[in-house]
């Protein structure tokens, strides 16, 4: 409808109604200016809301104008869970199989839990999660703590093992996962490849690589968000620590985190390929206690599985 000539819509990002500004599709250093957070094009241009803030991190992050859209249609899909009772992880396989459906992933998968004497281990294979008989042993697994990935590479050239998530930490401190993209890894690769620590072909690595080397104590929300600062494009990250600690950091704008609760299990998940709450229609639709991770935050889950904002 329409509010003293302009446009009335809902964000399609985080869905709250707004009276937003009506922009002429042309008028390019207009658009730069507002930096609307979820550009419609519509037959009246894009549409702004109030948190036009958040396409900053479109601009710092990807090295793209905040009115240009993502080029690429399909990405990883990942999850943390975690609950204060251990759960069999086939409890979250009727989920995990949807989110590989709907997120358009299938080309590997994998796995990591937090063990009873502290120790992580870890599960990966190159068929997609459907396919894969091995989820049913590891499905018996019973855990507190879990990151489960779902790969879609940006480049089919990398399908395999040595690429598969999540990338285990060789001394057993963390796994690690990522969906979208690390821009600036040119440097690091070339250095960590000297030194004969990359295996893969994928960006993912050197992150984890990174990760490796700064993996101090310091709040893995925190040390997630500097990952991101130093290799930027649109990526999401998340964490398993030996002990349990689940950590997921929210950085890429066309792929929006989300924690919620599945029965007595709390998760962190990516929302598929689609800039609304279709994660909770196609999904998750038994999922309560839903709410949106912002661009450029993380969070950590407690003990019980609920929400804990780190940065």
């Amino acid at each position: 409808m329409a509010v003293d000539g302009r446009l009335a819509a809902t964000c399609s990002w985080c869905e709250r109604s707004e009276t937003p500004v009506q922009m002429d599709v042309g008028a390019q250093s207009q658009a730069e200016t507002i930096r609307p957070c979820c550009p419609r094009f519509e037959n009246t241009g894009p549409v702004a809301c109030e948190r036009a803030r958040l396409c900053s991190h479109r601009e710092r992050w990807s090295g793209r104008r905040s009115h240009e859209r993502y080029h690429r249609p399909e990405m990883c899909e990942h999850y943390v869970a975690r609950a204060t009772e251990p759960f069999r992880l086939d409890e979250l396989w009727p989920f995990t199989e949807r989110l590989e459906r709907f997120g358009i992933a299938g080309w590997g998968w994998g796995a990591s839990w937090a063990m009873n004497d502290g120790s992580l281990c870890s599960y990966r294979d190159i068929r997609a999660f459907r396919d894969d008989p091995g989820r049913d042993e590891v499905g018996r697994v019973e855990t507190t703590a879990a990151l489960i990935h779902l790969r879609r590479p940006s480049k089919l050239s990398t399908l395999g093992i040595p690429d598969t998530q999540p990338f285990d930490d060789p001394a057993g401190r963390f796994a690690f996962s990522h969906n979208g993209d690390l821009r600036e890894i040119a440097t690091w690769r070339k250095r960590y490849r000297e030194q004969g620590r990359i295996h893969g072909k994928a960006d993912t690595e050197v992150g984890a690589r990174w990760l490796e080397d700064r993996w101090n104590g310091t709040a893995p929300g925190t040390l997630l968000h500097e990952l991101h600062d130093q290799f930027k494009g649109q990526a999401n990250l998340a964490t398993i620590s030996a002990g349990g600690d689940v950590a997921a950091y929210a950085g890429n704008t066309e792929n929006p985190v989300f924690t919620f609760r599945i029965g007595r299990i709390g998760l962190a998940a990516t929302g598929i390929y689609s800039l609304d709450r279709s994660l909770f229609r196609f999904v998750a639709p038994e999922a309560t206690e839903r709410q949106l991770v912002r661009v450029g935050g993380a969070v950590a889950l407690d003990g019980n599985g609920g929400p804990v904002r780190t940065s």
